[in-house]
């Protein structure tokens, strides 16, 4: 009896994801008879069905369903082996697939990806960007060997992940020079309602924690007058230096304006004293990757240099 080949899977994940065999081969820089043989002989081989036809569409049986999920941990297991095989080669190649937040990848990663490139040139290193629910989830499917976040991930994705702290950062609450907290600096927990503010989009980390200080302060979110919600902290910077409003931010983005007097700023007083309002707007930043999945020779030194920064 013949045996389901990677072929046949490669071939059957494209028709499951363009659900269309012209597109699929396309993709696949097959010709359609070609897809279609292999899906014919997949359904043959095993006696199932993988697709339903109906009319000019298709759509996955439950039994296509199943195959689609464990197809692609095979052939990300294909993958990372082949990677690993290359990688003995005294690592003269190799490639690293990293996620990263959006604050950490902009502003915190970029100098750690230049000393494991200083120590190991031929390695390619493909670094992704998103908010932390995008990042930690593409971590749980494999789009990453490693991932940096600095929010909290959802308990359901976190129990496919092992987490550990390499770094930090904390956020400030500033203004622009129009602002009327400009020239105050202090302001009282209760004047945070009555100023426009701007957000980064839900899903952020840094969202995340400024809304877990406001609950400690004893205000929701939905009290914020938030007139911009914004895909980024250089967006969010930019919209406040304009003169739009408050916000939150990472101390790490703003050290330009700072110094530049363009941004500054701000302490809330009048809070509870049981947590300072650094412990507060501090956060770490979090290291994540599969429990299960093999785990490369180039993203287990990138992990072993992070760590050991930690410890400088």
């Amino acid at each position: 009896m013949a045996r389901m080949t990677i072929d046949q899977l490669q071939i059957f994940l494209a028709v499951a994801q363009h659900m269309h065999f012209t597109r699929a081969a396309e993709a696949l820089y097959i010709t359609q008879p070609s897809v279609s043989a292999a899906i014919q002989s997949l359904e043959e081989q095993y006696g199932v069905k993988l697709f339903n036809r109906i009319g000019r569409r298709i759509e996955l049986t439950h039994t296509g369903k199943m195959l689609q999920v464990e197809a692609q941990k095979i052939l990300t297991q294909v993958e990372l082996t082949e990677r690993g095989l290359r990688e003995l080669n005294d690592l003269k190649r190799g490639e690293l697939k990293l996620g990263a937040s959006q604050t950490i990848g902009n502003y915190w990663l970029p100098h750690f990806i230049s000393l494991f490139k200083q120590k190991y040139p031929n390695i390619y290193v493909d670094c992704t960007l998103g908010n932390t629910t995008e990042i930690s989830e593409g971590t749980v499917t494999g789009l990453f060997d490693l991932s940096l976040v600095e929010g909290e991930v959802e308990a359901s994705v976190l129990a496919s992940l092992k987490q550990r702290i390499v770094g930090g950062d904390c956020l400030q609450i500033v203004v622009g020079q129009s602002h009327p907290w400009f020239e105050q600096m202090v302001v009282d927990v209760t004047e945070l309602t009555n100023t426009p503010w701007v957000m980064r989009e839900k899903g952020s980390g840094t969202r995340q924690q400024f809304e877990q200080v406001l609950r400690h302060w004893g205000i929701e979110v939905t009290q914020l007058n938030i007139m911009l919600s914004m895909k980024s902290g250089d967006m969010v910077k930019a919209a406040v230096e304009s003169g739009v409003g408050a916000a939150a931010v990472s101390n790490l983005i703003i050290v330009k304006e700072l110094r530049l007097d363009i941004l500054r700023c701000i302490k809330v007083i009048g809070v509870a004293k049981d947590t300072t309002e650094v412990d507060l707007l501090s956060r770490p930043f979090s290291l994540l990757k599969h429990r299960e999945r093999f785990q490369t020779r180039v993203s287990q030194l990138f992990e072993q240099l992070l760590i050991s920064a930690m410890s400088v």
